[in-house]
């Protein structure tokens, strides 16, 4: 019988536009709330961009994503998984950063998720700029390293920006391959593309082991080809899920700081996260958006439809599991 407790309030007993906004209206649960160790997913809010390097504003990500995701349901149109009835899940807060420090920030947000991992609790995070992705991975990779199902239109694999500045949202990748949180080789980045400084990045992960499929050859291959490789890169073992915005096309999802054109449409979007059913995720994330670009919200709207997809797809392997 499931607990009413982890049920979001229903559209049905208050309007949508009402209320204090939580997760896809989840209740509230702090690491610190007595009910904390009843939590199977945690939706977190990572409100930092202290890594980017152009456009800021993914900052206030979380918070518009909040509020747009009020809208969500109790049921996926497509797959019908009802997610708030396999498992149970709450909206855990924000980690919060230190605007002023990158390095006591990533500190602050790498001590967060190794509680988050010792409370058994898989974690889906809204960023925040690609930076975050770094401690979230140092807290979850404490047993060992993880594979990655990565999408983005970036590789977020260079070794350093302008005089040896080594974090940024373009570099968590090669720094966390370099800490061995993550298996190169069991490593996917789905959607690469746009103009390039070098192949710096690319020559890296190609001396490591790191599968790139650009966005040629995904839209050649079709979504089902390219996804049913990812699975088999990842295998069974523990898979970190990174999902930067800037993946999608930016006539659906012009909200982020590095758009690059020749992308994804919304539905395609979606699609490919419906293809890592059976996928062993034990943590994802989508980062990158950025209110300030996109005041109508459409980029946070599809953000927190992607987050509820995600959801889907972890709450039903966690309940096939059980």
């Amino acid at each position: 019988m499931r607990d009413e407790f982890f049920q979001p309030v229903s559209g049905f007993d208050l309007p949508r536009f009402a209320g204090v906004p939580t997760f896809m209206r989840l209740p509230h649960v702090p690491l610190e709330d007595e009910r904390i160790g009843e939590v199977d997913i945690g939706i977190i809010g990572a409100p930092w961009d202290g890594g980017t390097t152009n456009r800021p504003g993914p900052r206030h990500g979380p918070r518009q994503l909040r509020d747009y995701s009020t809208m969500i349901r109790a049921q996926n149109g497509a797959s019908w998984v009802r997610p708030f009835e396999l498992v149970n899940c709450a909206d855990l807060g924000d980690v919060g950063p230190n605007p002023a420090d990158v390095m006591d920030s990533l500190e602050r947000f790498t001590r967060y998720y190794t509680k988050v991992q010792q409370a058994g609790i898989v974690p889906l995070t809204a960023g925040g700029d690609h930076l975050c992705s770094l401690p979230i991975l140092r807290g979850l990779a404490a047993n060992g390293s993880l594979g990655m199902i990565h999408f983005d239109s970036h590789t977020d694999l260079f070794h350093s920006y302008f005089d040896g500045c080594m974090y940024t949202h373009g570099t968590p990748f090669r720094r966390a391959v370099e800490e061995e949180l993550i298996d190169p080789e069991r490593v996917v980045q789905i959607g690469i593309r746009g103009t390039a400084y070098d192949s710096e990045d690319r020559d890296f992960a190609e001396s490591v082991g790191i599968r790139i499929i650009a966005i040629e050859e995904f839209f050649a291959r079709g979504i089902e080809d390219v996804m049913a490789e990812a699975r088999e890169i990842v295998g069974e073992g523990k898979t970190y899920v990174s999902y930067d915005i800037d993946f999608v096309d930016p006539a659906f999802a012009p909200g982020t700081g590095t758009p690059e054109v020749g992308g994804p449409n919304s539905f395609q979007a979606l699609q490919v996260v419906r293809e890592l059913d059976g996928v062993n995720i034990v943590g994802a994330d989508l980062v990158e958006v950025s209110p300030p670009f996109d005041q109508a919200g459409g980029t946070a709207w599809l953000g927190v439809s992607i987050m509820f997809e995600l959801l889907c797809v972890m709450a039903n392997n966690i309940a096939k599991r059980r």
